[in-house]
């Protein structure tokens, strides 16, 4: 018997179901998944799993070889949504990252302690670890148990890494190799607007917020051509994953960064570097300024030895 589907599908099944009916398609339009993929900024895998689910529903139908077709009119799908439950691994992955921001956990931990600190069952543990693994969050240990991987976990180390992307990210823009693809840009911009409109919608989830974030900066870095370059952004958004994926409850601020981007975007597209240089600064300057002393991180007493945000009070660059 097939497992039931996980919630992150039925996340993305809703999500395109709004894409459906935002776009007015009738019967026998043909949902490529490459297409659906780029604009909601995830993986084909996890788009072809959530179009499945949607075949379960009747909504989509397979055809051989040609892929997925909508079998309902947008209109006949107004109300249509499917549940999201909040689901025991759900439940677990979020208070352990909760936890690790708090300081209430270990950055190291064995299976045993967080079974009986947070009383699961073995499956449902290691599903939610190897989840946590495959989303950059842990690693498994050599000998046993798992760790945090490292991440920008206090005030002096979170402004470094702001003002590190502050020398390279706006610089990047003026390079003379600098080169644009415009069928990336006009993903990203499609990615955005999609954001922008559901700034305020739980059916858009913290993972799917911090992975367009982190595209976005990383596409810049790649039309820029220099490898030093794009690997440091992608080492910079590891750092900031945890931070920033957990502090996504700021939905205003993620409306401010979405203008913030498409901004960049727009400036890129039209050839305006110059423009997009001073757009990015911008951008960045504002995410370092709320890290400063007495801004938006959270002042509590350390524990063993470290100094723990509070996850509401985050501050999130986009």
């Amino acid at each position: 018997m097939a497992s039931l589907p996980g919630q992150n599908s039925r996340r993305l099944a809703n999500q395109i179901l709004d894409f459906v009916r935002k776009a007015r398609f009738e019967p026998g339009h043909h949902l490529r998944e490459q297409q659906i993929a780029d604009l909601l900024g995830v993986s084909r895998t996890p788009t072809r799993n959530a179009l499945k689910l949607l075949v379960e529903e009747g909504i989509v139908e397979t055809r051989r070889n040609q892929g997925f077709f909508l079998l309902k009119a947008f209109d006949a799908l107004q109300r249509v949504e499917l549940s999201v439950s909040s689901s025991v691994e759900e439940s677990l992955y979020e208070r352990l990252v909760n936890d690790r921001l708090s300081g209430a956990i270990a950055n190291s931990m064995t299976q045993t302690e967080i079974a009986k600190r947070y009383d699961v069952d073995r499956v449902t543990l290691m599903k939610t670890l190897t989840r946590m693994a495959e989303d950059g969050l842990l690693t498994r240990n050599k000998g046993h148990g798992w760790s945090f991987l490292p991440t920008l976990d206090n005030d002096e180390a979170l402004r470094s890494g702001y003002q590190f992307r502050l020398m390279v990210e706006p610089a990047n823009f003026l390079q003379p190799q600098f080169r644009p693809n415009t069928a990336a840009l006009e993903r990203s911009r499609l990615q955005h607007l999609y954001l922008a409109s559901h700034s305020d919608s739980a059916a858009v989830s913290n993972a799917q917020l911090f992975e367009t974030d982190a595209q976005f900066h990383e596409m810049f870095a790649e039309f820029g051509g220099n490898t030093f370059v794009i690997q440091a952004i992608q080492q910079q958004n590891r750092l900031r994953k945890l931070l920033e994926f957990a502090g996504y409850a700021n939905r205003r601020r993620v409306r401010d960064w979405c203008a913030e981007h498409l901004a960049i975007i727009d400036a890129v597209a039209s050839g305006r570097y110059t423009d997009a240089s001073e757009l990015m600064r911008k951008h960045l300057t504002q995410a370092d300024t709320a890290t400063q002393p007495g801004k938006k991180l959270a002042r509590k007493a350390p524990v063993k030895g470290r100094k723990p945000h509070k996850v509401a009070d985050i501050p999130i660059s986009g």
